[in-house]
């Protein structure tokens, strides 16, 4: 499921970043006054606007859907308990390991307990 909402997140994303590249600005007008050649475009003169603007808000409505979605996954993945209670946890761990092994590598080569 997983999977799933992630490919079509990234086909989302892709998607509004095309969209957006294809759409002209507000400015674009004003260039064509001009004499710039470039008013039509693939789409008609303002044929592209509502096209354009209504596949674009329909990606970045899916877009938002599948990053909330993923979020409530990755949620549910995780478990309830504090990260920092894990952290703590995990490295009074090792430091009683650490000073087991010091101690048995002592005990075992009869060096004195000198202070570092």
């Amino acid at each position: 499921m997983e999977n799933l909402v992630t490919i079509i997140h990234v086909i989302a994303c892709l998607g509004v970043i095309g969209l957006v590249l294809m759409q002209h600005g507000k400015g674009a007008d004003m260039g064509a006054a001009f004499g710039s050649g470039s008013s039509g475009s693939l789409f008609g003169v303002s044929g592209s606007s509502n096209f354009l603007s209504r596949t674009t808000a329909i990606f970045v409505l899916v877009f938002f859907l599948t990053s909330i979605s993923l979020a409530f996954i990755a949620g549910q993945k995780s478990g309830t308990g504090s990260v920092v209670k894990e952290t703590e946890s995990s490295e009074g761990q090792k430091s009683s390991e650490t000073k087991s092994s010091e101690a048995q590598s002592n005990s075992s080569s009869g060096a004195q307990n000198i202070p570092k």
